[in-house]
């Protein structure tokens, strides 16, 4: 059995998750354990390590997690096929962005207009909704009049969308899924500044598991249609270089 984890769902919906172990399942022969964490974006400093206690197999983690598994043990987990997302500005490339969101209405029209606002992010784990913040910011305590954590993309999105807080970076390919699901928020927010871009979120594999499944799924990754990817914001996978992240 493979036992595969998701740390990106509700951001990216779980059924693409779903989808996606489905296909390999049936590409590989293999049967398939999906489980989601949602209360991080992968593991960092003090969490639990799944991969480290060989208790998962495949991931779909943010990109920090990746380098501090790497960091930890180089040859704990290793890369698969990414997605590449259907965002023009990916020009066919596995990289997305941070898109720094207000409501239309809002007075802001630079990010230095934020100074002061209150601003949240979904978990600080996380390379678009937190990373990239802090990385032009450096000092978000101070800069911020406030930081809300939300717990997802979705809900820092609804918190903006509903003006109880000012302003957020989103996942683009989070973005782009709801801009298609709910078309009137493009009326109803302004993206202010972009950050990026950032290679996508990477889809890794324990290092103990064997070679000749780690080919399997790959090949399987690969073959994946843009029709069964194109209703979560995605054109298919791509190989991606550990140099990228």
């Amino acid at each position: 059995m493979l036992r595969v984890i998701s740390y990106l769902a509700p951001s990216i919906p779980a059924e693409f998750f779903r989808i996606v172990a489905a296909h390999i399942a049936a590409e590989c022969g293999e049967s398939i354990a999906l489980q989601f964490e949602e209360r991080i974006s992968g593991p960092l400093g003090d969490d639990r390590d799944p991969f480290a206690e060989a208790d998962v197999d495949l991931g779909f983690i943010c990109a920090p997690s990746y380098r501090w598994m790497r960091a930890k043990d180089p040859e704990s987990v290793e890369l698969l096929p990414a997605p590449v997302p259907l965002d023009a500005r990916a020009n066919g490339r596995a990289v997305y962005f941070a898109d720094v969101v207000v409501r239309a209405d809002s007075p802001f029209v630079t990010f230095d207009d934020l100074r002061g606002a209150r601003w949240t992010y979904n978990d600080r784990n996380s390379r678009s909704g937190w990373f990239s913040m802090v990385e032009r910011v450096r000092e978000p305590e101070t800069f911020f009049g406030s930081l809300a954590q939300s717990g997802s993309h979705l809900r820092s999105l609804d918190l903006v969308l509903n003006g109880d807080v000012d302003a957020a970076a989103i996942d683009s390919n989070a973005l782009f899924v709801q801009r298609r699901e709910r078309p009137e928020i493009a009326s109803m927010l302004r993206v202010i500044e972009t950050w990026g871009p950032y290679p996508i979120q990477p889809v890794i594999i324990r290092g103990g598991v064997a070679r000749e499944v780690k080919e399997r799924i790959a090949h399987a990754l690969l073959s994946m249609t843009p029709e069964t990817l194109e209703p979560f914001g995605f054109r298919g996978f791509a190989r991606v270089a550990d140099a990228a992240y």
